[in-house]
C-alpha cells in the first residue's frame, strides 16, 4: 500500500526544489554563465528534484509490487505501463535521469547552456509528473 506520508513528503520536496530553481534562472544566459553560484544552486536543485521524483517512482513501483526494477530508467517504462504516467512523460522522465546521472556521476563536461535550457523550459515534466502520482494514488 502506498504510504501517504512519504508521497506527500517527496512530492513538496520536488516542489521546493523548483521553486529554488525558478528563483535562480531569472537572469540572461550570459549572466548565468558567469555566475558560479548560480551555476551551483540550479544544478543542486535540479539534481535533487530529479532524485525526489526518481525516490517517488521507487516507492509507488516497491508499494504496488508493480515489478522488478532493473535500471533507474526502467521505473519509468513501468509507471507508464501501469497507467501512472503516459508516453511522453516517461521519456521525459528518463531524461531528466540522464540528465541527472551527468550531474552526480561527472560523467563529463556538464553543458551549461543546456542546464539554462533546462531550467526555463523542461523542469515542468518535473512538476507533471508529481502531479501525475499524487493524482493516480489518491492523494489530493
Amino acid at each position: 500500500m502506498i504510504d501517504r506520508d512519504v508521497i506527500l513528503t517527496k512530492a513538496y520536496k520536488v516542489e521546493h526544489h523548483l521553486c529554488r530553481i525558478k528563483e535562480k534562472r531569472e537572469i540572461s544566459l550570459d549572466k548565468f554563465l558567469d555566475d558560479l553560484d548560480c551555476q551551483e544552486s540550479i544544478l543542486f536543485n535540479l539534481q535533487m528534484a530529479f532524485q525526489n521524483c526518481i525516490d517517488l517512482a521507487a516507492h509507488i513501483i516497491s508499494d504496488e509490487e508493480l515489478g522488478i526494477v532493473g535500471s533507474t530508467n526502467e521505473m519509468f517504462y513501468i509507471l507508464k505501463e501501469n497507467g501512472y504516467i503516459d508516453r511522453g512523460l516517461s521519456e521525459n522522465m528518463v531524461a531528466a535521469v540522464g540528465f541527472r546521472n551527468l550531474i552526480v556521476h561527472e560523467y563529463g563536461q556538464i553543458d551549461l547552456k543546456q542546464v539554462y535550457h533546462i531550467a526555463h523550459h523542461n523542469i515542468d515534466d518535473l512538476e507533471h509528473f508529481v502531479k501525475a502520482i499524487v493524482k493516480k494514488s489518491g492523494i489530493s
